[in-house]
């Protein structure tokens, strides 16, 4: 398994940005499966999500209505518990908001497929832990589907309000 991950992109949050983008001009479509590996990402205003959303081929995120997910939510200070959302412009990549208290941030692992394919749904699932806003951990997994027979050439993360203050996001090609 050594040398399976090949790096495509990497981007490192040094200021604030509204958004964080990975794949795009940099997409390489020599892979069936890519991973994306999200490391402590944090965030300027308090109570908003990191989000998610697939870049179109022409690089721009997808806001229609078609992304269906579906995850468990595994939370060390209450009950695990289920989320669903049909027909939505996004997915929440952090399940509850993010605070900007010192150590809160976000981690998680996305692995995508068909992104290549025109014929077929791209779909993705994902493993992702944080220290939501009260100060528990929590993490979800799950994944969803893009309801758009089109190639999707990476991800857009962005937040319901705010911005990114750290963290890094790196895209890798799964060889096989």
């Amino acid at each position: 398994m050594a040398g399976s991950l090949i790096k495509i992109d990497e981007e490192i949050v040094t200021s604030a940005v509204a958004t964080i983008t990975v794949g795009g001009a940099n997409w390489d479509s020599s892979y069936d499966v890519y991973m994306v590996k999200v490391n402590n990402l944090t965030i300027d205003t308090n109570g908003q999500n990191p989000v998610i959303r697939f870049l179109d081929s022409s690089n721009n995120p997808v806001t229609s209505a078609n992304y269906n997910w579906a995850r468990k939510i595994l939370k060390s200070d209450a009950s695990f518990g289920n989320g669903n959302l049909q027909n939505a412009t996004l997915d929440y990549f952090v399940n509850n908001g993010m605070n900007t208290t010192t150590g809160q941030s976000a981690s998680g692992i996305l692995y995508l497929f068909n992104f290549n394919n025109t014929g077929e749904y791209s779909f993705y699932t994902v493993e992702e832990i944080n220290r939501h806003a009260t100060g528990a951990l929590q993490g979800l997994q799950g994944g969803g589907v893009l309801k758009l027979a089109a190639q999707h050439k990476g991800v857009e993360f962005g937040v319901t309000s705010g911005n990114y203050t750290g963290g890094s996001v790196v895209l890798y090609g799964l060889k096989k």
